[in-house]
């Protein structure tokens, strides 16, 4: 990817950054399936309550979707994140401040969170209410040198619940460490760049007990190489693809400046097995003597987009002309991992636009020149209602750019990027900070894709799990589907 696609500007909502262990969230945290909607509940700091309901999410849809992933996303990869504000105790002036009061002036973890709210939520208007009220509102009961934990953050989990958004919420430190399988780097540590001096610097403070804690590194440290090469005039994205190339190394090296000294500091990295998400197979050869592959992504966790490379050039290299790409049931995942895979099949195309309250918009595009498949291939994106986030951002991308015929049922419409920061204490913050669109300028939450063509005309009747007989391509008219991809019918966008 290139660094164009990420403006290091400052803005009245956030400055631009994408922070490399925090998650454009695990997109399916509250996803609702259609047969078992996953309700928000009131937020409550037992570990019982906040475990049991996310455990259901993942066991129904996202199959254990908690692993690691050496996604460290954008957002998806925070998009609009910065350090906390109380990343070495005392406040960040970046950080927005009641203007109701000199200072902020309850505990950390509760300024932290009410700060990062203030200045990112994708919501400016906080669900109708003055969010200097609000922060007095929901402190009331905590004397500012309160030190019982449970109801600092009892208090915390008010204020945010208060925003009535049923994807941002307060997590506990049990899930907070879960997250942190995401962790691209592995070492529990998250990478931001400075607004002023552009250098990547450590954003917030390590995780409890990671390697990077372990090693003594601080909010501020500037990182000035990863593995040996230099950081400056870096992107995020450029180290997310340097590491991506050796996803098993058990060590990572960055070269630290911390005040005046320099130190070369070796981690090991802690990254659980995930399971491979990509099925593929050449599912008939027809009359014409067309092969057609069929290929199943289940998940956009770490393994998605070396896999799904490979098998698009296996597919290839056995003489493959046409392609089903099956995101049915395909909840989500990383954000990043979408635009990567677009770039899979196209080169230097817009991706999406993430836009945040304030309306400042990030253009992604796909890299270039690694499509793995001829760029003539017709391809069918299969979709359902259990399709979201990730899946909707590269059938999006794809279809937009005339690249791929969409075909199925609606997808479950999620257009939204959570952020989620490290809080001093422990906890996570989980907050919706940005929407995206598809390349054609289309807000698709609560929405969704909607079809090209619909399943009774082109799709089996057995869902993608299904062996052999839920990969039947026989139905798909690919002459339909070039056609389709063609002007004038279809106008890509540059």
């Amino acid at each position: 990817m290139t660094s164009s696609i990420i403006p290091y500007a400052k803005s009245a909502c956030a400055v631009a950054a994408v922070v490399l262990s925090s998650i454009a969230l695990c997109e399916a945290f509250t996803l609702p399936t259609p047969r078992r909607s996953i309700q928000r509940a009131e937020l409550t700091l037992t570990n019982a309550v906040t475990r049991n309901r996310l455990d259901d999410c993942f066991n129904d849809i996202c199959d254990g979707f908690i692993r690691p992933t050496l996604f460290a996303a954008a957002l998806a990869a925070s998009i609009f994140s910065s350090q906390p504000a109380f990343a070495d105790g005392t406040p960040n002036e970046d950080v927005a401040q009641p203007t109701t009061s000199s200072k902020l002036n309850g505990p950390p973890a509760y300024d932290e969170a009410w700060g990062l709210i203030k200045k990112y939520a994708l919501d400016q208007k906080y669900n109708g209410q003055d969010w200097d009220e609000a922060y007095a509102k929901y402190l009331k009961d905590v004397s500012s040198t309160s030190t019982d934990e449970v109801q600092i953050m009892k208090a915390t989990s008010n204020l945010v619940g208060s925003l009535g958004d049923k994807y941002s919420r307060v997590l506990d430190k049990d899930m907070y460490t879960r997250i942190q399988k995401f962790d691209l780097i592995g070492v529990g540590v998250t990478l931001m760049p400075d607004p002023t001096t552009k250098e990547i610097i450590v954003g917030a403070p390590p995780v409890q007990d990671s390697a990077a804690f372990q090693a003594g590194l601080k909010v501020g440290d500037a990182v000035l190489a990863v593995n040996g090469v230099d950081t400056m005039g870096r992107t995020a994205f450029d180290i997310i693809d340097q590491i991506s190339e050796s996803p098993d190394a058990s060590k990572v090296t960055f070269t630290i400046r911390s005040g005046g000294e320099y130190r070369d500091v070796t981690m090991k990295r802690e990254l659980l097995e995930v399971k491979d998400p990509v099925s593929y197979r050449v599912s008939e050869t027809r009359a014409d003597g067309t092969k057609v592959g069929y290929v199943r992504v289940s998940e956009f966790n770490s393994r998605v987009k070396p896999s799904l490379d490979a098998a698009l050039r296996d597919l290839e290299g056995q003489g493959v002309g046409a392609y089903v790409l099956d995101l049915r049931g395909n909840p989500g995942g990383a954000f990043q991992s979408a635009v990567e895979i677009a770039g899979l099949f196209m080169s230097d195309k817009l991706a999406t636009d993430v836009v945040d309250g304030n309306g400042v918009a990030l253009k992604f595009r796909t890299s270039k020149n690694k499509v793995a498949i001829d760029p003539s291939d017709p391809i069918a994106i299969w979709v359902d209602g259990r399709s979201a986030s990730a899946s909707e951002v590269l059938s999006g991308a794809l279809r937009d750019n005339c690249r791929a015929v969409v075909m199925g049922d609606q997808s479950f419409g999620k257009g939204l990027v959570q952020a989620v920061y490290g809080l001093k204490n422990g906890y996570g913050l989980v907050l919706t900070v940005a929407k995206y669109l598809t390349p054609n300028g289309t807000d698709i939450n609560k929405v969704g894709i909607v079809p090209d063509v619909s399943k009774e005309d082109a799709l089996p009747s057995s869902p993608g799990f299904v062996p052999f007989f839920g990969s039947d391509t026989s139905r798909v008219d690919f002459n339909d589907v070039k056609t389709r991809m063609s002007s004038p019918m279809c106008s890509s966008i540059e």
